[in-house]
């Protein structure tokens, strides 16, 4: 079945072209991601995609099939402030959603007849699971306190309550912006998992790479404002990519080969000209234009200089540091060495920002001390650290900096050369900070961070917004980095291609020192795990975050007792009414006593645990 078709679909913003006479065709059980350098028309398209924006170029169709639901997940999703968690979850126009926020209203009004009345209707819609559904939605994506305001959410927690809202509302077709931003691993790869189910219908942007390599079954990139399709993976896609620029490079190479000897010959040509030279004149004028094309460079060398390192790097002495009762570090003692390549990763929460200002000594620790080289020069890259003047131009910014970058062997580099090699040719270079999208403004910062020529850079999630392109531009220079290196990221991919081993923040102040790399650690603590009793036998209702609060499983469990119960005590009235009966038989009396002691010790077991529960409500 057919979702979706494109064709010949254009948006311009301005002079810029940001797509043109795109033809796409999406149907179901399809798994895309569309890949392209930040600024280039990616949300434009998705929005196209969605419904929400049409064609700027004439004889444009925009087919979306009337048979399908569709969900869109937005770089920034909006929800009422006044409303809880559970509250924005449940607000929907799926029938079954609507009654299981029909029955919490009953229940949390203390509403019995209502509450029964919620029940039957549940029942006739088969939705206990979705209840069930909704509860480990929200667990996985660690939004345990359903009664909390959504105005009181952070930036990344309201990303992963819009991201549990689209996947218990369960729809045809899921187009998905950046879905792995603000999840820690663990969330990641619950939901590579649940994508990847044979009734899943996606259309995504992510610059997670393993993201894409597990789930995509096709890649569609989008360069100089037209889309190339690539059936298969990430490994895939790379490979056939790499085949087209290679052809495109050739063709153009002949060309420009061509262009040179046109050239030659128009230069060689009288003032009057034959038809058949004029011919030849308009040939020459096509063959400029195609010869004339020029080709960003997406790998690239940055030959900033490094500052040079002295023998005594950074050494932590047995440091400590706590908030309140929670511990950070504990005793922590390390000696970096020159050239070190250390991930630091751990679960959020376990203070892996908080141990990173302390190495920088932005924060003094409790007790210990951390002692920093003399040759030390600090690159520090944070999510914090993103506040360039949005009134300037992209070319001032770096100017403030310095107009010449030194460079390798003692050559140095202009400001606008740098910039072009970062991915901003000279015409971006004269636009205002504030026009450029969330991945245009992270890669300046990024660059005004290694323009410092640091020997020490540490940089926490520096793959956020980011594409793919740049992502690739940065590992490559990476590769080449000499200083030490220090990494915070939740992309996988990124982390296992540049540590060589990783500290493990596990909580409660213990730091492990891992020596491989981040999937060959997680390979490990998934065999330790295997090996451990499983917590599956743990109830959600066991958690603290949910002691004194019934879940959707206990509610289920508290209704199907009370029909139960009823129909047990029915069923006791009948035989104790048979009883009466002067006539009854010797072995139906013993049969009916049988069956009453069975009734009796049934109703006192599901009275207890009613009890249990009621206790709950």
């Amino acid at each position: 079945m057919q979702y979706l078709s494109l064709e010949n679909v254009s948006r311009f913003y301005g002079e810029k072209v940001l797509f043109d006479n795109v033809n796409l065709s999406i149907s179901k059980g399809d798994k895309i991601a569309l890949v392209a350098k930040n600024g280039s028309g990616k949300s434009t398209l998705l929005r196209v995609i969605a419904g929400e924006e049409g064609s700027d170029g004439e004889n444009a169709k925009i087919l979306i099939s009337k048979d399908i639901r569709i969900a869109i997940l937005r770089q920034e999703p909006v929800f009422d402030p006044e409303a809880t968690i559970l509250e924005a979850v449940l607000d929907s126009d799926n029938e079954a959603i609507r009654a299981v926020a029909d029955y919490e209203k009953a229940v949390l009004a203390g509403d019995e007849a209502l509450m029964h009345d919620c029940v039957s209707k549940l029942d006739d819609l088969k939705a206990w699971d979705l209840e069930s559904r909704i509860m480990e939605v929200l667990h996985r994506l660690k939004l345990k306190d359903m009664s909390r305001k959504t105005g009181e959410l952070s930036g990344g927690q309201a990303k992963r309550l819009a991201l549990a809202k689209i996947l218990i509302e369960e729809p045809d077709f899921l187009i998905l912006d950046e879905p792995t931003n603000h999840l820690d691993i663990e969330m990641i790869e619950w939901l590579e998992f649940y994508l990847q189910g044979p009734n899943v219908t996606l259309f995504m942007v992510t610059h997670d790479r393993y993201f894409l390599e597990n789930i995509c079954n096709e890649i569609i990139e989008l360069d100089n404002g037209k889309i190339f399709v690539y059936r298969g993976n990430y490994t895939q896609y790379l490979e056939k990519r790499e085949a087209r620029l290679a052809n495109e490079t050739a063709n153009l190479d002949k060309t420009r080969k061509l262009y040179s000897r046109e050239l030659e010959w128009m230069r060689r040509q009288p003032q009057a000209r034959s038809t058949k030279a004029k011919s030849r004149m308009d040939d020459f004028y096509e063959i400029k234009e195609k010869a004339s094309v020029k080709r960003e460079g997406d790998e690239i060398r940055i030959p900033i200089l490094t500052s040079w390192l002295g023998s005594k790097i950074l050494e932590a002495h047995n440091v400590g540091k706590r908030f309140g009762d929670t511990v950070i570090l504990d005793g922590f003692t390390y000696k970096f060495k020159r050239g070190e390549r250390v991930g630091i990763v751990g679960p959020n929460g376990t203070g892996k920002s908080t141990f990173l200002k302390i190495l920088t000594q932005q924060m003094q620790p409790d007790s210990g001390k951390v002692v920093v080289g003399d040759t030390i020069v600090f690159g520090y890259y944070t999510q914090e650290g993103l506040k360039l003047s949005e009134d300037k131009t992209v070319i001032d910014v770096i100017r403030d900096i310095a107009d010449f970058i030194p460079l390798e062997k003692g050559q140095k580099i202009t400001a606008e050369a740098l910039l072009e090699k970062f991915l901003f040719p000279r015409p971006q270079q004269r636009v205002y900070v504030s026009q450029l999208s969330g991945g245009e403004k992270r890669r300046l910062y990024l660059l005004t961070v290694l323009m410092k020529n640091p020997n020490f850079l540490i940089l926490d999630e520096p793959t956020n917004d980011l594409d793919i392109i740049t992502l690739n531009v940065l590992e490559d220079y990476l590769m080449d980095y000499q200083g030490c290196l220090v990494i915070v990221t939740h992309d996988r991919y990124f982390m296992d291609k540049l540590v060589d081993h990783i500290f493990v923040l596990e909580g409660g102040g213990s730091v492990t020192d891992f020596n491989g790399s981040y999937s060959e650690f997680r390979s490990r603590k998934k065999e330790e795990d295997r090996s451990k009793p499983s917590a599956s036998a743990i109830t959600i209702a066991e958690e603290p975050e949910n002691k004194g609060r019934a879940t959707f499983e206990q509610r289920k469990d508290f209704a199907r007792l009370e029909k139960e119960i009823k129909k047990l005590e029915e069923r006791k009235a009948e035989i104790n009414t048979l009883f009466e009966d002067a006539s009854l038989g010797h072995d139906r009396i013993i049969e009916l006593s049988s069956e009453l002691e069975k009734i009796n010790n049934q109703l006192s077991e599901k009275e207890i645990r009613w009890f249990e529960l009621a206790e709950m409500m």
